[in-house]
């Protein structure tokens, strides 16, 4: 009779088990399912990383062509039948910040591609991360050949700067009749550093001189007070002066420069094409030329055409800056290269991305070398009545 009893009481254990069991898998399963469904609808989603300094000193740079890629996902949203999902990563104008901005979007957000940054020293921060996350990354205006240069997992779009370089020191020598230039550069920032680098020799070369180089000082990221540095160029007399650097710090130089009577042409690069640089520089900044990428008073391609009519009717500006098709080129070669792989996984994005021949961007035609560098035309702009005009065209076969 125990013995029974014990079967029976064993066996009503067991189906007690069974029962809670099944409980818990009935409440279990709609979890499960809507893991399921999530993963289901992240297959459908293409996610392209904005990888930009939205904050600090770089902030106007990152915020214009963060508005290129979102104007280019508005008219081209889709790619391969699936949505594309644009996932920003503000670097903060920061190399560390820009390093875990990077992180985040490979690591946490596996993006399948990364665009950006503004500023070279942000993009190499985050160079070896793509490199070792196989996550290809095309930068819009990053101008450093250390950008790409041994990684194979970063593409730009826009021209180097030792064609920067060579073309503002071949201005200087030849358009404005300098012979001796002095430079006043952001030493902290590797886009200034090497831009300063390039135009030296270049002016060197072009003028015969070894000693056209009169002065060369420097400054940080951050600076509000430049009197010592104009001090020292002005006891040069220079014909030119060289700025490359941020676009508040350069605009502060040259108006205080102005403001102790010092009226030297100033030259500068592409980072000055933004609305801050008029803005805080006024009418001190009147006749200072510069170099960039694109103007809207010739359009390149049909694609050039597109853009100009979208911005008209989107932009956040009277007029788009060069920086600002530059990225929304950088989303489409991006799409181009996923519909040509067939496939968005990112090691197919990268392989299409290197064959890229002559695709028809807003900024005109672009080819990849074997650095994945863009080889691009340069274009001369001068501040006048507080905007930058169209002065020439510069073609690397000049």
């Amino acid at each position: 009779m125990l013995k029974k009893k014990g079967i029976f009481l064993i066996a009503l254990l067991v189906m007690s088990l069974l029962v809670f069991s099944a409980c818990s898998g009935d409440k279990e399963k709609p979890q499960e399912q809507a893991q399921e469904n999530s993963q289901q609808v992240d297959e459908e989603v293409i996610k392209i990383g904005i990888f930009e300094p939205i904050t600090g000193a770089n902030g106007a740079g990152g915020a214009m062509e963060e508005e290129g890629v979102r104007l280019a996902n508005k008219l081209y949203p889709e790619v391969l039948g699936k949505k594309v999902e644009l996932v920003l990563a503000d670097n903060k104008s920061d190399k560390v910040e820009a390093a875990n901005a990077a992180i985040r979007l490979v690591e946490q957000e596996k993006v399948n591609a990364i665009i950006g940054s503004w500023g070279s020293s942000l993009s190499m921060a985050a160079g070896s991360i793509v490199k070792d996350a196989q996550v290809p990354a095309v930068a819009a205006s990053a101008t450093n050949p250390l950008v790409t240069l041994g990684n194979d997992y970063y593409f730009r779009v826009c021209f180097l700067d030792p064609f920067q370089g060579d073309v503002l020191a071949r201005y200087a020598a030849e358009k404005l009749g300098a012979k001796k230039v002095a430079i006043i550069k952001e030493v902290s920032n590797d886009y200034a550093v090497g831009l300063a680098k390039f135009f030296s020799d270049a002016f060197i070369k072009y003028t015969g001189d070894e000693n056209a180089i009169v002065a060369e000082v420097n400054y940080q990221t951050g600076d509000q007070e430049f009197s010592a540095q104009i001090q020292a160029v002005a006891k040069e007399n220079p014909d030119v002066i060289f700025a490359p650097g941020n676009y508040t710090e350069s605009a502060l130089i040259i108006k205080q420069a102005r403001e102790q009577g010092i009226d030297t042409p100033f030259l500068g690069g592409d980072t000055w094409e933004t609305p801050e640089f008029l803005q805080i520089g006024g009418e001190a900044v009147e006749g200072v030329v510069i170099s960039t990428f694109f103007s809207q008073d010739f359009p390149i391609t049909e694609e050039s055409k597109v853009f100009l009519d979208a911005y008209a009717e989107h932009g956040q500006f009277d007029e788009p800056a060069a920086v600002t098709a530059l990225a929304y080129d950088a989303y489409l070669v991006i799409l181009d290269a996923i519909e040509r792989a067939g496939s968005a996984d990112p090691v197919a994005i990268r392989d299409a991305l290197a064959e890229t021949k002559d695709f028809e961007g807003a900024t005109g035609y672009i080819s990849f070398d074997e650095n994945g560098d863009a080889v691009k035309d340069v274009v001369m702009k001068v501040v006048k009545d507080n905007k930058f005009v169209y002065l020439d065209t510069i073609s690397p076969n000049n």
